[in-house]
């Protein structure tokens, strides 16, 4: 029976942007927490990060400021070689084989993370998850854990002593991924026998048999990557264990991610501040913001509109939903970092804080 390899913590790649103004106690502390999306390689987000942190400093520089943000986000697990032992396929001492990380593994170690960053860089006043993705789901799940426990008043679970605040979606895999165009591909894979099993060594030995001036003229001349993402895709392909990582966790993905699992009241601010004993929300605050593309190869039309329509019609729900106009693809974080930035900032503006 496979078993999940052993997570080295200290060797997970971050990235942090704190804010200049962290120091003054007159300001309430803000943590912008990001899960990115599968490839789980943070480093695709350096231009986003650097354009938001710069309009967020310009927001802070105001002298009605009252805020100072601190943008977090790392990897997820088994991208990196280095952070997970030993590595996968192999046989430990009990006999078992090593195989990568589920999205349940995931979803368990950022919240841990929320956790640990909230200590160590805080503590924080309020919390914003930023999910790209299948990063949304995770975000979503981690929400929603979060209001069980408040709910439960589960003394245990160190996610109940975080406000979380609020969350942007950017281009959200969140209800049957696998009726995507790229996802019945995906889930064809998982579904086949023959490439359920070996899908990933084929993948990974035909990346082998290419020169690396080949891989390298591919990605930033054919396919022309900027240099932040052509050195993460290289990179990513030259791991060990990263192409098993993304098969693996994108077919999880595919059996995981189907009919929408959250209660009504998810949706909702008013409940989770009543029985933390806080001050009560404005009326006109969101809780959620998504952001959807007008096309989207991982997610299928008639998904989005499904789950659009229920937003729609909840009552109580503090939801906010956006349809791209300018024809932004999935992986914004090639090319398109700063303008999804701008967006993202404007939404910062309109959380009720």
């Amino acid at each position: 029976m496979p078993k999940s390899a052993s997570i080295k913590s200290r060797e997970v790649p971050y990235l942090e942007y704190p804010s200049s103004n962290n120091q003054d106690n007159n300001r309430r502390k803000c943590l912008i927490f990001y899960i990115p999306g599968n490839p789980g390689l943070i480093s695709y987000y350096k231009p986003f990060f650097t354009t938001l942190r710069q309009l967020l400093d310009e927001k802070e520089a105001k002298p009605d400021s009252q805020h100072a943000f601190h943008i977090y986000g790392q990897n997820l697990l088994g991208f990196h070689d280095g952070d997970h032992e030993p590595s996968f396929g192999t046989k430990t001492e009990d006999g078992h084989l090593t195989e990568p990380f589920l999205l349940e593994d995931q979803i368990r170690y950022l919240s841990e993370t929320i956790c640990q960053v909230n200590t160590v860089s805080g503590p924080f006043d309020e919390v914003i998850i930023m999910g790209h993705s299948v990063g949304s789901y995770m975000a979503l799940e981690i929400f929603h854990r979060h209001h069980m426990a408040v709910r439960n008043q589960d003394e245990d679970n160190q996610l109940r002593k975080i406000r979380f605040k609020a969350g942007i979606l950017l281009f959200p895999t969140v209800a049957h991924i696998a009726k995507s165009g790229s996802g019945q591909k995906l889930d064809l894979i998982r579904t086949t026998p023959f490439l359920d099993t070996w899908a990933h060594q084929i993948a990974k030995g035909f990346v082998n048999l290419c020169p690396s001036w080949f891989l390298n003229t591919v990605v930033r001349k054919v396919m022309r990557f900027p240099e932040h993402a052509a050195e993460a895709t290289l990179g990513f392909l030259a791991s060990k264990d990263g192409i098993w990582q993304a098969i693996h966790m994108g077919k999880n993905e595919m059996e995981t991610i189907t009919e929408e699992k959250w209660s009504e009241d998810l949706w909702e601010i008013q409940d989770i501040e009543d029985e933390r004993g806080g001050e009560e929300e404005e009326l006109d605050a969101s809780k959620f913001f998504f952001y959807f593309a007008q096309k989207d190869h991982w997610v299928a039309d008639e998904c989005r509109d499904e789950f659009i329509e229920k937003r729609r019609r909840h009552e109580k729900g503090k939801t906010r939903i956006f349809i791209d106009e300018e024809k932004t693809p999935h992986a914004f974080c090639i090319h398109h970092s700063e303008k999804v930035a701008e967006r993202v900032n404007l939404w910062i503006n309109q959380i009720s804080f």
